[in-house]
């Protein structure tokens, strides 16, 4: 849904860009940026670099250029995409140091490699680790067909561990770099997939250790009617999933008697809960209840002893038990229903039309919005329509223009991308991807996120003019 503007008269100082833009809305709220695309640049610009010293990614962007292959094709193609993450963080770091954000950008840190060299993994091969699997060193073909086996699979591993999209890629990519370090010294690896989870899961750990981050909960903003529910749980760094970028086939399920998660459960529920949890145990329940590991290799993958490992999980599906519903089924991701997938249709529809009492309809009166990274949060429809209204009605000053609505699959729930025409326009262009969380008939929960994602889950940041427009195909990953 559409965040409102100001009231309120005066000028301001774009916070991007710096060019004075008019203040105005309501009470509480004032404008911060001149236009969507200082906005957008903005939120991108919010997060720190992660610390890789420059000198070592232009090493490694070099080297990466010096060995591309047009052939084989998937090799060339998961060459190609590794340079182009690569080059995306030296952007950032480019970006900062111009800006004078950036003084820490060519700072050197500790290789935490060291802390990951291939482990001996002594248990017995799994299922998913095919027995037999050598992989000599310096051979670049093996180690571009193995990452491109786990990358799904680890990236779904550290969005769980991090909650963030962004953090969840750029660190499954440092994960693979690291891996290349080690791999050009090291001898056969036994277990790959054990390898790289190990790899994958302390670099996680090692970031969570720099950014001392835990939910905490939303504070009532000047101004603002929020409702007169309990505050929910703030995470300012919480991004959606996209469900076509999950393993194409599932980790192996545990036993009916483990209470934790089902292990392709990525529900914003689940993630705000778990975030709660201290790293270490975040991880080792993770490796235990949702990657699939047993008690003994999740120890190997924590470096800790069996005891230590058995203990972190146990309270960390204690914590969980208190903070989730009883039911697993309650908030475990299933496939919508054709009544949900009605709702939804219903939903895009009446917001299209500038309807608001048939959106009313179709949202809980106890239903709760919050915007990450926003500080804006409602915990009753009332307040919520009372916020949004002015935004959605042609006939206020404060219309925001015409709303077009995309259904897409994020996080194992509903979810559906905003486009929205500003008066006076005539392209719609990316605004808000919105997860639902429908219980009992109606939209119970909306989480509104900004539009820079947009493109990794496959859409485009402008859509022409006309109220027509094709359906996508629906997510099958």
């Amino acid at each position: 849904m559409e965040k409102g503007t100001g009231t309120g008269t005066g000028t301001g100082e774009c916070r991007t860009c710096g060019r004075p833009i008019e203040t105005g809305g309501r009470p509480g709220r004032t404008a911060s940026y001149c236009s969507q695309a200082c906005r957008q640049r903005a939120y991108r610009e919010r997060r720190q670099p992660d610390g890789l010293p420059v000198e070592e990614l232009i090493a490694g962007i070099g080297g990466r250029l010096r060995q591309l292959r047009l052939a084989p094709a998937p090799a060339f193609r998961a060459d190609v995409e590794a340079v182009s993450a690569q080059f995306a963080r030296l952007r950032r770091l480019a970006r900062l140091a111009g800006t004078g954000e950036g003084t820490t950008a060519t700072s050197g840190v500790t290789d935490a490699t060291q802390n990951v060299t291939p482990p001996a993994v002594t248990n017995p091969p799994r299922v998913t680790d095919p027995p037999g699997v050598t992989n000599p060193p310096h051979d670049e073909h093996a180690f571009v067909a193995l990452t491109e086996e786990y990358r799904r699979e680890l990236r779904a591993h550290c969005y769980r561990l991090l909650g963030s999209y962004d953090e969840a890629e750029d660190l499954t990519q440092e994960a693979f770099l690291r891996a290349w370090r080690a791999w050009e010294t090291s001898g056969a690896i036994e277990h790959p997939r054990a390898w790289l989870y190990k790899i994958a899961t302390h670099v996680c750990l090692d970031f969570l250790r720099k950014h001392h981050r835990r939910p905490t909960t939303y504070e009532p903003v000047p101004g603002l009617d929020s409702g007169d529910g309990p505050p929910p749980p703030r995470l300012p760094w919480l991004q959606p999933f996209p469900d076509d970028q999950l393993p194409d086939a599932p980790a192996p399920q545990h036993q009916p008697d483990v209470q934790a998660v089902a292990s392709e459960t990525l529900e914003l529920l689940f993630l705000t809960a778990i975030q709660r949890l201290p790293p270490r145990q975040r991880a080792a329940v993770i490796l235990r209840d949702v990657a699939g590991w047993s008690a003994q290799e999740t120890a190997d993958l924590l470096g800790s002893s069996l005891a230590s490992a058995n203990s972190a999980v146990q309270r960390g599906r204690s914590a969980l038990r208190t903070a989730l519903p009883e039911r697993r089924e309650d908030w475990a991701a299933a496939e919508p229903t054709a009544e949900d997938l009605a709702l939804l249709e219903r939903y895009m529809d009446a917001s299209a039309r500038a309807d608001i009492d048939a959106m009313v309809e179709l949202v809980r009166e106890d239903a709760v919005l919050t915007m990450p990274p926003n500080p804006f949060w409602f915990t009753t429809r009332d307040a919520l329509f009372a916020f949004v209204r002015p935004n959605l009605d042609p006939a206020s000053p404060l219309y925001a223009g015409h709303w077009r609505h995309i259904p897409v699959h994020a996080n194992g729930q509903l979810a559906v991308a905003g486009y929205l025409r500003r008066p006076g326009t005539s392209v719609h262009r990316a605004q808000v991807i919105d997860v639902l969380r429908v219980e009992g008939g109606g939209i119970a929960e909306i989480t509104t996120f900004e539009p820079h994602l947009f493109a990794s889950f496959g859409l485009p940041m402008t859509l022409p003019g006309s109220d027509e427009f094709p359906a996508p195909s629906r997510p099958t990953g």
